[in-house]
């Protein structure tokens, strides 16, 4: 589990920076400034749970699986979110976006957390 656990925040910190910095490209700055928080590793680092959940899930089809993932995705993201939030310390802010939820999550990122639970899942089946 440990082995996941760093696997996961590794993975999570490079696609955190990949999609900042494309979407600074998309926001008018060549530099494709990507960015994370250490803060972000170990919150990463639990979708190796994702892999005692496929044991147990692994006969339900995939698009369901997806959603799993994706509702637990959301559930982390709120509960770090706003734990993080109320210390002041959380590295992302959705407030002035449309479709958040208290700051915290974004409801139309559903279709990215259902791809990267997937992956996750890919990821972490791989590696038994």
């Amino acid at each position: 589990m440990k082995h996941n656990f760093l696997i996961c925040g590794s993975i999570g910190w490079c696609l955190e920076v990949f999609w900042t910095g494309f979407h600074s490209l998309l926001s008018g700055e060549p530099t494709m400034m990507g960015k994370t928080s250490l803060l972000m590793f170990p919150i990463y680092g639990c979708a190796a749970l994702i892999k005692p959940v496929y044991k147990k899930i692994a006969s339900i089809p995939t698009a369901v699986r997806g959603c799993i993932y994706t509702l637990g995705i959301y559930a982390a993201e709120f509960f770090c979110g706003s734990f993080l939030k109320y210390f002041g310390m959380c590295p992302w802010d959705y407030s002035k976006t449309p479709f958040h939820y208290k700051g915290v999550i974004r409801l139309d990122y559903a279709p990215l957390w259902f791809l990267t639970g997937l992956l996750f899942e890919k990821i972490l089946t791989k590696s038994s």
